[in-house]
């Protein structure tokens, strides 16, 4: 019989020779990807790199200016959303953020995780709580996905065809639950403490827990919600932002398209640009790297009528500005900006861990 020693290692063998194989078949898939892609695009890498070559620098410019325009009306909607929950920050310091997030979110595996994550940290850093800096993150992403929906279903519109009004309506009920849920609980904060503390008293006494456990962060909870006051002037001018966010996002893959003398349709560019984001929210590799160049180049040669050759460079110009500088900016505001905050967490928990010992001397 063996011994409980040796099968821990060879369960973990065998898990290890499970992912081994997991792996080599994603390498496979990718490379096949990578040869059926470049077989597709051989005979017309020549035409895409003479139409980077006599690229128009002047709209390649304008192209970065509209990204840069495109991450910081985001930065307004955070800033705007955290001002609902009586946080102020600086356009500046929010921007930070989004620029180091994004950094995050398009060169990290599972780098939403991250993303969301670190933004969490610096709101809280703001002076956030709990409730606001998570009600920011989930209020945002709403927006932001009925921004892109609202995108996808005007394109279809546009070229005739017929919308799957699921898309829309799903974020918007979503957007409106929240700034719902949110006002309600700061019109009526007794009887949601009411409410809340019934449904605790339940639950201690399923538990066996004492009647009052938990009531004082169920307290806490409401406390914070009832600090945020999302008016209609503040809703107006988050979803203004956003709407900035999206559209300068289209013009800087219109304006890519310009670059490489390209005329592509505004309907053509909507369908594009809603595919492409999409497609990178999917979890795989890092920004979407792969899958979203092949579904910029496939989207720009069927929806926005241009030449495979000009898609090609197109999707290239495209992707250097809003996925390869937007990263390599984000990373150097990181590392200037946000990487000692990790030496200072470290120094704090220190300092709280010596107290805790000197007080049980």
């Amino acid at each position: 019989m063996a011994s409980p020693e040796h099968d821990g290692p060879s369960g973990e063998s065998r898990s290890g020779r499970h992912w081994r194989w997991v792996r080599w078949v994603l390498a496979v898939a990718l490379l096949a990807l990578l040869i059926g892609e470049g077989v597709y695009l051989a005979p017309r890498l020549h035409e895409s790199w003479r139409a980077l070559t006599e690229m128009h620098w002047g709209i390649a410019l304008a192209c970065v200016v509209a990204q840069a325009v495109s991450l910081s009306a985001f930065a307004r909607v955070q800033k705007q959303l955290l001002a609902a929950g009586g946080v102020r920050v600086s356009q500046r310091r929010s921007l930070s953020v989004i620029y180091a997030s994004t950094a995050m979110s398009v060169t990290l595996p599972a780098g939403q995780v991250f993303s969301t994550a670190f933004t969490y940290r610096e709101t809280r850093r703001w002076g956030a709580s709990p409730v606001v800096a998570s009600w920011q993150l989930a209020i945002s992403g709403v927006i932001a996905a009925l921004g892109l929906a609202l995108l996808g279903v005007s394109g279809a519109l546009l070229v005739g065809g017929s919308a799957n009004t699921t898309t829309l309506i799903l974020p918007v009920a979503g957007v409106v639950a929240l700034v719902v849920a949110v006002r309600y609980v700061r019109a009526h904060p007794r009887s949601i403490v009411a409410v809340g503390r019934w449904g605790l008293a339940k639950y201690n006494a399923i538990r066996g827990n004492a009647p009052d456990a938990g009531r004082a962060r169920l307290d806490a909870v409401v406390d914070q919600v009832t600090s945020v006051r999302l008016g209609p002037r503040d809703a107006a001018a988050a979803a203004g932002f956003s709407a900035v966010h999206r559209l300068a996002d289209v013009a800087c893959l219109g304006l890519a398209c310009f670059a490489v003398g390209a005329d592509p349709t505004i309907y053509g560019l909507l369908l594009v640009f809603s595919a492409g984001k999409t497609v990178g929210s999917i979890p795989g590799a890092p920004g979407g790297l792969v899958i979203v160049d092949a579904t910029l180049i496939a989207t720009l040669t069927t929806a926005a009528s241009i030449s495979a050759s000009q898609a090609v460079a197109a999707a290239l110009v495209y992707r250097v500005v809003s996925f390869v500088l937007v990263a390599v900016v984000g990373w150097v505001v990181f590392l200037a900006l946000f990487r000692s905050h990790r030496l200072e967490d470290a120094r704090a928990e220190f300092e709280q861990e010596s107290e805790r010992t000197t007080a049980g001397e």
